[in-house]
């Protein structure tokens, strides 16, 4: 058992239970909710309670949110959202993949340990004023490989972790085997890959590679239901196969489902939410029932969002 900061305070990992490892309640761009709310989902808050509630029914018991700064991360909201709701929320500190130009660029004085240091304040001392905690470091690559501005993030992503001992979790771009330099880089900084789990995996169909990631150490996110690109049901045949070969246990379902968003113009909530009506209960109502269909055992199922999200909180 470990402790893990939640936006509600210090919990016991033995109390986390279904855990869905990679979500985004309130996800837009910086200040959004606070000075652009016509831009959001009408009565944000109320409609993104009202979703947790529906999956905390269903048996949802904890959200981790990994919406950083750049992505609108509003920590306030969080935590109404998890005390209205009853679902604990886990909040994230780092970069996706837009690092301020005036901390990376040729323009800015920040260096990967100075960077850290601003890490390590909100991990330690709290977000701003609120004196809430982030769980989890975030940083992010995509198909252009990472860039030196990612690279700055990731390195004082590291090293905030070496300081502090919260976990990371990497968005990384699979199609292009980006994780190799990620992983790279991390090991350099001196991490222990089983602090660090990789998302967004199941973007591809190459077995061969997710295992490679998970044989340095790693824990996997098979995070995008139903995603793009890869079809649903193709997603959920790779992840029977890392359970086939014996990784059930360091595997993390989950969603990567934007409950709040700017809303396309002249869509309502329900035309936008047309391709997965489910939402955070999109692995209950169809993933898990294709695994029963593949012969997965129940008891497997059922352990996937308990045992991989808490061993990886815990550094196992």
């Amino acid at each position: 058992m470990a402790k893990i900061n939640t936006v509600l305070g210090p919990m016991d990992t033995d109390d986390l239970g279904f855990t869905l490892m990679h979500e985004h309640l309130l996800c837009a761009f910086p200040l959004a909710y606070r000075e652009y709310p016509e831009l959001l989902v009408p009565n944000t808050l109320a409609y993104v309670v009202e979703r947790l509630k529906q999956a905390k029914a269903a048996g949802v018991d904890t959200v981790a949110d990994l919406t950083t700064l750049d992505l609108g991360r509003d920590i306030l909201f969080l935590r109404e959202a998890s005390k209205q709701s009853g679902v604990t929320i886990i909040a994230c500190t780092g970069w996706w993949l837009d690092v301020p130009r005036f901390l990376s660029s040729i323009w800015g004085s920040v260096s990967p340990d100075r960077m850290a240091e601003a890490l390590v304040r909100e991990i330690h001392k709290g977000i701003g004023d609120t004196g809430i905690k982030p769980g989890l470091l975030k940083s992010a690559s995509d198909l252009e490989g990472v860039t030196p501005p990612q690279e700055m993030g990731l390195r004082a992503v590291a090293r905030a972790h070496l300081k502090t001992g919260v976990p990371i979790v990497l968005h990384s771009y699979h199609p292009g085997q980006v994780a190799k330099r990620q992983l790279e880089i991390l090991v350099e900084e001196g991490v222990d890959l089983r602090h660090v789990k990789v998302d967004h995996g199941n973007d591809t169909t190459d077995v061969e590679y997710l295992t490679w990631i998970l044989d340095q150490g790693c824990y996997l996110g098979l995070d995008r239901y139903p995603g793009r690109l890869v079809s649903p049901l193709a997603r959920t045949r790779t992840l029977k196969a890392l359970i086939d070969a014996g990784y059930a246990d360091r595997l993390c379902p989950s969603h990567d489902c934007l409950l709040s968003y700017v809303l396309p113009a002249g869509l309502t909530p329900e035309q936008f939410e047309a391709l997965n009506p489910h939402r955070l209960l999109y692995l209950k109502k169809v993933v898990f029932p294709w695994l029963r269909e593949m012969g997965v055992p129940e008891g497997t199922i059922e352990g996937l969002c308990l045992k991989g999200p808490k061993n990886f909180l815990e550094g196992k």
